[in-house]
């Protein structure tokens, strides 16, 4: 565990490798450098926008990226702009286009969407726009994007004016005749507002007519004047193109995320320490006695959880259901480990933009083959005879209910004519995917899981059930759930929060070194609490634990779902229907992900741990 921790640590720590499948691109001097445009992001309104859906200047020819499906999901439309820069040559202020008149709609919207706090994502060579903001005690820190504009004393003012500052890295050339290499290795942006009439021009080329310029003030209606313009900065820059990225992936809150880490660590182990110790030794003077009885007397009453040992394996009711939300929690379990292991290598950076998305889809498809099968061996080890109806839930359930809210949710997006909305295109495809992947996978994982062996128990179940006896009041369902989840969330919720700050207020997230560690606290912490509430369950003497082990080891999916109630009323902004909507729709999906992922986690653990221990008893 040990080697794990330290080789993750490093990891995280790491970043000075090239990407794979990201290559870097050499320039010469005079050479073109595209700027293009991503998108428009807010975090008040969460709606991206087409960076055209604004009367920015145009091309003469719009021509849009061919984007990957993670792109396309997550709202980016790259497209090209009028930005005229070659490799470092610098150029003083120049006209974007001719001046633009904003009609009183366009004004409407303009000034609608500065109030909203939307930014502006520019990117040349696959390297995203940063801004750089100092702060109080100057420390520098760095904002993605640019402001599309700002408010002062209730009035709106946009960023008409931009200063491009670009960063390369020049390499030596190889012989006397080769010629020098230039590679792009910083993007910033200064964005200025500057009045109509307060600029010159001689033909393209401007300045400013005094060195206060009023700002771009924009009405809430009426006919506006703009001129856009920009300036080309170009800085040498000792930065190598393979740490480029530092600047977006800066991991400025390292100390919080070492102390989450090593206070749930030194918790989640403390207590495993504690638990196991008292349960090893609980279970080993219960199987002592037990035994010892069996030896001297057989006529002595049984206690706890041997008297249970007709019934414990049970069957549950509706099993078709729990092997297929099993089926889903596995799914889910195989698709989080190997793409956190796959990004902790760095194979899913977001210089390859939309690849963890995409992969996170693809993955899940195929391991519709391995939930098939192991859901299959469940459903026999219960007797189920009608595999086939388990096949057709397990490969329904889940995607349905994610494939359906996004759908119902994707018409909002749509009717606000956001860039976020899935094209009806990319919906069908991804229909097309689940039906035609990961449907014939779960069937032919269930094929050849309901022929292998089930499980084998180490008693026999009574014909007839014994009754339960009344519970203590700890012992409820409901609350065991609500103390079973307090350990799993306690550990990780500080991730949480990060990840939460990635989704929902644009950043990246790269700290996947620290995420593979939570999410190993997070297996441990939902084994541990399953098996002690399980154990605690059968001393009671109810068996009916196959339902009640998925169902409280999924506990801290409750706390998950009032964290994103808080999180929503505390850090966003956000106060219009549409934006709320998506936020606690999908957040909904999440809480619900995350329920079937650490459920089955505590389910397999009690699964195993109730074959153990009652394997280590005689029985008659």
């Amino acid at each position: 565990m040990l080697r794990v921790i330290i080789v993750a640590c490093f990891l995280t720590t790491s970043y000075g490798f090239y990407v794979p499948g990201v290559a870097p691109q050499d320039f010469f001097k005079d050479n073109v450098v595209e700027i293009k445009a991503v998108k428009l992001t807010s975090v008040k309104a969460q709606l991206p926008y087409d960076y055209y859906s604004l009367p920015f200047c145009r091309p003469e020819s719009i021509n849009y990226k061919v984007e990957n499906l993670g792109e396309v999901l997550r709202g980016d439309r790259i497209v090209n702009t009028d930005y005229k820069v070659f490799m470092a040559q610098n150029s003083s202020c120049r006209a974007l286009c001719k001046p633009r008149t904003f009609k009183d709609e366009e004004t409407q919207l303009v000034h609608k969407r500065i109030r909203q706090a939307y930014s502006v994502h520019l990117l040349t060579d696959n390297l995203p726009c940063s801004t750089k903001i100092i702060s109080k005690d100057k420390e520098v820190q760095y904002e993605h994007g640019y402001r599309l504009g700002y408010v002062s004393d209730d009035k709106v003012f946009l960023h008409n004016h931009l200063k491009l500052v670009l960063k390369y890295h020049s390499e030596a050339p190889a012989g006397p005749a080769a010629e020098e290499n230039f590679r792009v290795v910083g993007f910033e942006v200064e964005p200025m507002s500057i009045a109509f009439d307060d600029l010159k021009f001689t033909e393209d080329n401007c300045k400013l007519e005094n060195n206060s310029p009023r700002p771009m003030e924009i009405p809430k209606s009426g006919e506006v004047k703009v001129h856009f313009t920009y300036e080309v900065v170009w800085e040498s820059s000792d930065v190598r193109w393979a740490s480029r990225w530092d600047t977006y992936l800066g991991m400025g809150d390292v100390q919080i995320h070492w102390f989450s880490i090593i206070n749930s660590v030194v918790v989640i182990f403390f207590l495993a320490g504690i638990l196991t110790m008292i349960i090893v030794r609980t279970l080993r003077r219960d199987i002592a006695k037990y035994n010892k009885m069996d030896e001297e007397d057989e006529t002595l009453e049984e206690t706890g959880w041997k008297l249970v040992h007709g019934d414990v394996f049970r069957p549950p009711p509706r099993p078709k259901l729990l092997v297929a939300l099993i089926g889903s929690g596995i799914q889910l379990f195989c698709v989080t480990f190997i793409v956190i292991v796959f990004a902790m290598l760095g194979m899913l950076s977001p210089a390859s933009r939309g690849a963890l998305m995409t992969a996170g889809i693809f993955l899940f498809m195929f391991m519709g083959l391995i939930a098939g099968y192991y859901s299959a061996r469940l459903y026999k080890t219960m007797k189920g005879i009608q595999w086939k109806k388990a096949a057709l839930l397990t490969a329904m359930l889940y995607p349905s209910l994610t494939f359906g809210t996004c759908f119902i949710l994707n018409f909002f997006i749509l009717g606000k004519h956001s860039s976020g909305a899935v094209p009806f295109s990319t919906m069908i495809a991804l229909l097309f995917m689940w039906m035609g992947i990961s449907f014939p996978l779960v069937f032919i994982g269930y094929f050849f899981g309901s022929r292998k062996q089930p499980y084998e128990h180490p008693v026999r179940t009574n014909q007839i059930p014994r009754q339960v006896p009344d519970q203590m009041w700890y012992l409820s369902p409901y609350v065991a759930t609500l103390m079973a989840g307090i350990l799993p969330f306690g550990a990780m919720f500080i991730e949480l929060f990060f990840i939460f700050n990635a989704i929902w207020e644009n950043q990246f997230y790269y700290l996947f070194g620290f995420l593979f560690l939570v999410f190993i606290i997070l297996i441990v912490s939902c084994s541990q609490i399953s098996i002690v509430m399980v154990y605690f369950q059968l001393c009671g003497e109810d068996y009916h634990w196959w339902w009640r082990s998925f169902i409280v080891s999924g506990g801290s999916a409750f706390y998950v779902f009032i964290y994103s109630i808080f999180y929503f009323v505390t850090k966003l902004e956000i106060t219009e229907f549409i934006p709320t909507l998506l936020y606690f729709g999908y957040t909904a999906l999440m809480v619900l992900s995350f329920w079937l992922l650490t459920g089955t986690i505590g389910f397999y653990a009690a699964y195993f741990f109730v074959r153990k221990i009652y394997a280590a008893i005689k029985i008659d």
